[in-house]
C-alpha cells in the first residue's frame, strides 16, 4: 500500500514528508493506523547523529493506534483492537523478559539496525529500502510493526494522549519510580523539565516525595514544572543545590534523575553533588556515543555510599506499565493532557522540531 511519511533521507537534513510504499505485515506482525505521534527527542539524535542509525529511516517511536490487519500467527491480537506501540520489543521468553526486566531484551538489539526482526524491510522509496526507528516508524500514517512491540489497550482509550505513553511517559515515570525507587517522603531534584523530565516529576509526586525540585534553564519549562508537581524550581543545578540543602537541613537529596537534552559527562558530578548519602543517580537522557569519560567525586562514592545507574525506558515493562499508567490517567493522577502543548499535522514535522529546539514545547504531537 502506499502512505505518507517522514523520512530523513541525511545527517543534518530536515525531514522529508513524501508518499512511500509500504508492504503487507508478514509473520508475527501487525499493520496499524496511527491515531497520533509523539514528536520525542530521540527523533532529533537521529538527525544530529547522537543516535548512530542507518539511513534513510522513517522516524517515529512514540505513537497508538488501530490494528487493521494481521500477519500470519497472530492469535492475541485481532483487527480494531487499540494499540499502544513501544520502542523496545519483548519476546516474552528470553533470560531478561523471564526476570521481568523486559526492557532489555535481548529483541532490543535489533532496534537502531534498521530493518525488521527478520532482517527485511518493510518502507521502500525512491528505490531504496528504508528502515523504521526502533521498529515502529510512527513518522507514518501507517505502519507495520512485531507483535513484540504492541501493547494492547482497552477499546474507548484515547490513544492520541496513550500515544505519549509509548516512550516518554512511560520512560520519565519508570526513571522515578522503577529506576530511581522513590519513596513516599524523599527529596528528588529532576535535572531537565522537558518531555521526559515532566514526567519523571510527576512519577515522583505519583510515588509520594516530599520535595521535588525541577531544574532548568527555559523559564516556560519551569513554570509548567510546578503543574506536574514540582515543588521548588531552580535554573541551575548549583542554585538547585542552595534549595535542597536548605529545605534537607543539609542532608541533600534522596534521588537525582538526568533528563536533558543530551547527557554530558559533565553534568555527572554536580549531579552526584545534589544527592546526600545513600543518594541515587539516574541517568536517563541520552549521552554522545563517543564520550567515555564523566566527572564524579569517587570519595563521595565511597564515604556516602552513593549510586550511579543508567535507566533504559525507566526500567519498565511495558505490558505491565502501559495499562497501569492509562488506569492512573483514567483517575486524575497521571497528566497527559497537559503534556502536549501543540499538534502538528506531519506535514509541519519540521516546525514541531523547531519549537522543541527552541524550548517552546514540553511535547508537540502529530495527529493523523
Amino acid at each position: 500500500m502506499k502512505t505518507k511519511a517522514a523520512v530523513l533521507w541525511g545527517l543534518g537534513q530536515k525531514w522529508e514528508v513524501e508518499e512511500i510504499d509500504l508492504d503487507p505485515p508478514g509473520p508475527g506482525e501487525v499493520l496499524v493506523k496511527l491515531t497520533a505521534s509523539g514528536l520525542c527527542h530521540s527523533d532529533e539524535h537521529l538527525v544530529t547523529g547522537d543516535l548512530p542509525f542507518p539511513l534513510p529511516v522513517v522516524g517515529g517511536h512514540e505513537g497508538a493506534g488501530t490494528i487493521v490487519e494481521l500477519g500470519t500467527g497472530v492469535e492475541d491480537l485481532q483487527v480494531d483492537d487499540s494499540v499502544v506501540l513501544t520502542f523496545l520489543p519483548s519476546c516474552g521468553r528470553c533470560s531478561y523478559c523471564a526476570r521481568g526486566m523486559t526492557n532489555l531484551c535481548d529483541l532490543g538489539g535489533a532496534v537502531m539496525m534498521g530493518p525488521q526482526l527478520d532482517g527485511g524491510y518493510r518502507f521502500h522509496a525512491r528505490g531504496e529500502d528504508i528502515g523504521q526507528m526502533c521498529l515502529l516508524g510512527t513518522f507514518s500514517e501507517y505502519t507495520v510493526v512485531p507483535v513484540a512491540s504492541v501493547v494492547k489497550v482497552d477499546q474507548g482509550t484515547s490513544l492520541d494522549k496513550a500515544a505519549l505513553i509509548g516512550c516518554g511517559v512511560t520512560t520519565g515515570y519508570g526513571s522515578a519510580v522503577r529506576s530511581a525507587e522513590v519513596r513516599a517522603g524523599d527529596t528528588v531534584v529532576v535535572l531537565g523539565a522537558g518531555g521526559i523530565g515532566m514526567n519523571a516529576i510527576q512519577g515522583a509526586r505519583i510515588a509520594g516525595a516530599r520535595y521535588i525540585v525541577a531544574v532548568d534553564p527555559v523559564e516556560y519549562k519551569r513554570q509548567r514544572a510546578v503543574e506536574f508537581g514540582a515543588t521548588h524550581v531552580a535554573e541551575s543545578a548549583d542554585s538547585a543545590w542552595e534549595i535542597v540543602s536548605g529545605l534537607t537541613r543539609g542532608q541533600l537529596a534522596d534521588a537525582c534523575i538526568v533528563t536533558t537534552g543530551v547527557a554530558e559527562g559533565a553534568e555527572t558530578g554536580p549531579a552526584l553533588a545534589l544527592v546526600g548519602k545513600r543518594g541515587r543517580v539516574v541517568i536517563t537522557a541520552i549521552g554522545h556515543p563517543e564520550e567515555t569519560t564523566i566527572t564524579a567525586s569517587l570519595l563521595e562514592m565511597t564515604l556516602y555510599e552513593k549510586t550511579i545507574k543508567g535507566a533504559l525506558y525507566g526500567s519498565s515493562n511495558a505490558q505491565h506499565d502501559i495499562p497501569r499508567l492509562l488506569e492512573l490517567y483514567n483517575n486524575g493522577q497521571l497528566k497527559l493532557d497537559e503534556l502536549i502543548t501543540r499538534e502538528y499535522r506531519l506535514e509541519e514535522i519540521n516546525q514541531g522540531y523547531d519549537d522543541m529546539r527552541a524550548g517552546l514545547n514540553i511535547r508537540g504531537l502529530i495527529r493523523y
